[in-house]
């Protein structure tokens, strides 16, 4: 079955953990993904994996940091579809772990720019398109440091919180004026690059693959959730 065949999905961060399994198993429920993010290469080589898959993909090198890649990205993706079906926001950067008197303002203004700027961003550069969709569908991968912070985590805790706001605020603003649904998402411990670098004592082993969260992620899709909807991926799942 495909469940997905004929619609549009956009992913962000899909070179790699929970992007690009998201991404493979969104084409192998019959959606054309779009696979965004800086590492062309690792693009490459899921959408090579989605074609070898018998799915389809096109890959979109952006920077979400840089003052125009988001605008740039909307514009191309507007010249080729009318409508976007599926947006699911996964990029985002972890600055070092550090007390709050203590954060590099440089990886601050980086972890903003992409966690939270880029957010709003996406959702200007592609409302129009997400609206033009019968079904038009968004998830944003959180963490549950956003609505609980924790000492030392206050650099992205006070991202993934205006993350999570901005996500919120939307789901509210389009509920009586389009079909657009918006989901926040907390993927819980996955074994991610990301997850790697903030417990490097961690084994790897010991927590759930990506692969799970992406199957919730098309499940959850398919689902005719309440917006604004919130959950996390539990290790059972």
């Amino acid at each position: 079955m495909k469940p997905f065949a004929g619609q549009v999905a956009l992913v962000t961060g899909a070179s790699k953990g929970i992007g690009a399994a998201t991404a493979k198993a969104l084409a192998a429920a019959g959606a054309h993904v779009i696979l965004t993010a800086r590492d062309v290469k690792a693009l490459e080589a899921v959408e090579e994996a989605i074609h070898a898959g018998g799915g389809t993909a096109t890959i979109a090198p952006v920077d979400l940091a840089e003052p125009d890649g988001v605008a740039r990205l909307a514009t191309a993706m507007a010249q080729r579809w009318t409508a976007l079906d599926i947006l699911v926001i996964n990029a985002a950067v972890l600055p070092q772990l550090s007390p709050v008197s203590d954060i590099d303002p440089r990886a601050f203004n980086q972890a903003l720019t992409v966690n939270v700027l880029a957010t709003q961003a996406l959702i200007a550069g592609l409302d129009r398109m997400l609206k033009a969709s019968a079904d038009g569908r968004i998830i944003g991968l959180t963490s549950s440091v956003g609505p609980a912070p924790r000492a030392f985590w206050g650099a992205y805790a006070a991202s993934k919180a205006a993350f999570e706001a901005l996500l919120d605020c939307h789901a509210q603003e389009v509920a009586r004026i389009s079909k657009v649904r918006v989901a926040i998402v907390n993927p819980g411990a996955t074994r991610t690059k990301m997850r790697a670098s903030a417990y490097p004592g961690e084994d790897p082993a010991s927590v759930k693959p990506p692969e799970v969260v992406a199957a919730r992620l098309v499940e959850l899709l398919g689902e005719p959730f309440a917006s604004p909807h919130r959950e996390s991926v539990n290790s059972s799942r």
